[in-house]
């Protein structure tokens, strides 16, 4: 028990346990955290893709021309 300013005797706060009850969290945050991050994989891929598969098999011809 703590002693308030007043001497009046009042259990602890627990801040920490009183913020873990709201446990939704924040769920439209997530999801557009989410879909920008596949968006941006979608664009990059999109840009990419081509010459990566170039590069891949460009590597692949010189290491079966061995």
């Amino acid at each position: 028990m703590i002693r308030t300013r007043w001497g009046r005797l009042v259990p602890p706060r627990d801040d920490a346990h009183e913020s873990l009850g709201d446990d939704r969290g924040d769920v439209p945050g997530w999801v557009l955290v989410t879909l920008m991050t596949a968006g941006l994989v979608v664009a990059i891929w999109a840009l990419a893709g081509p010459a990566l598969a170039d590069l891949f098999q460009q590597a692949l011809d010189r290491v079966s021309g061995f």
